[in-house]
């Protein structure tokens, strides 16, 4: 067993129970939110209403949320701190940069950029800034972070991406924190994170997610990735505009079926409030919260072959092997 960060401090791998590795509490758009705040409304009405799906989740036997929100998500601590001290559930954070094309303008003129203007390998500040951000805490709030974000989507390994992807593999080797990339399995990009992270920068992939595995049925390519030793994010469950719930749960049967249980993880990438989506939008997606696992896909699978252990060492056992650094 290891000690495992979370906002209200650490806790033994033993501890986190059943725990959904990739759901957030907020997705947002700061500087919308900060001149347009329209749509937001009550800070305190936003909490509120945090704080009661929450506890529907702890209530349906969720006891932790991995919440890999960072920068270009709108990651916000203080918030989360006030949400977390009103709720049993346990919340673990995260560090590093989410884009699908370029890095953040910040880094435009920082580190590895000046390579070629000053003549010498300038070092990489996201590195530094993930590290502190595991060992001493994020900004002024002493909340740790406990896994590394990044990720790869349809326009694949641009130069920004491989950037990141590379910073937060640093960052991993100098303090054993999991990671969890966001990918497109539409155009396989989880084959470039072997490249990459795996092949050239020496990450094990069994300390790897690889999220949103779940949105392709293609089960011979998510075979691929789990025999490379991938931990597979089964974690979009209720975002069915591009595909159908059947589609999701079918394919999760079919994994289990092929023997990968014990690499598989589950979540519904839900929020409580995520700015990216009109709010009307999100009447056409009514199973997309934090207990559509627990109400409609565990009932679904069970009825198929899938047993109730299976779904247990997903929610339990696979977790706490992936959060126990090495």
């Amino acid at each position: 067993m290891s000690e495992i960060q979370t906002v209200r401090g650490p806790v033994d791998s033993a501890d986190l129970g059943v725990t959904l590795m990739h759901e957030h509490i907020f997705v947002l758009s700061p500087e919308i939110q900060e001149n347009y705040p329209g749509e937001w409304g009550s800070e305190s009405d936003r909490i509120d209403d945090a704080v009661a799906k929450l506890q529907r989740a702890y209530d349906a036997g969720v006891r932790t949320i991995v919440d890999p929100t960072v920068i270009g998500l709108g990651r916000y601590i203080p918030r989360i701190e006030e949400i977390a001290a009103r709720v049993p559930i346990q919340l673990v954070v995260a560090t590093g940069v989410y884009t699908y094309e370029d890095v953040p303008h910040y880094f435009h003129y920082r580190g590895p950029a000046l390579n070629q203007a000053v003549g010498v390998e300038v070092p990489e500040p996201m590195i530094d800034m993930f590290v502190r951000d595991i060992r001493e805490g994020i900004a002024d709030t002493g909340v740790k972070a406990g896994m590394l974000k990044c990720a790869i989507d349809a326009p694949g390994a641009t130069p920004g991406v491989e950037r990141i992807m590379r910073a937060i593999a640093a960052a991993h080797h100098q303090t054993g924190t999991p990671i969890t990339v966001h990918t497109h399995p539409d155009t396989k990009a989880g084959l470039q994170v072997k490249r990459i992270m795996c092949d050239e920068e020496g990450v094990d992939p069994r300390h790897v997610v690889l999220g949103h595995s779940g949105d392709t049925t293609d089960v011979d390519h998510l075979s691929e990735l789990a025999d490379m030793g991938f931990v597979l994010g089964m974690d979009r469950f209720g975002i069915n505009l591009e595909t159908t719930f059947e589609a999701r749960a079918d394919t999760l049967i079919a994994m289990v079926e092929r023997g990968y249980t014990e690499q598989m993880v589950l979540s519904q990438d839900a929020s409580c409030y995520i700015d990216w989506v009109d709010p009307d939008v999100m009447a056409f997606l009514p199973q997309w919260h934090y207990t559509h696992l627990f109400e409609d896909v565990f009932p679904y699978v069970l009825e198929r072959g899938v047993t109730q252990d299976q779904i247990d060492t997903m929610l339990n056992d696979v977790p706490r092997r992936v959060m126990e650094k090495r």
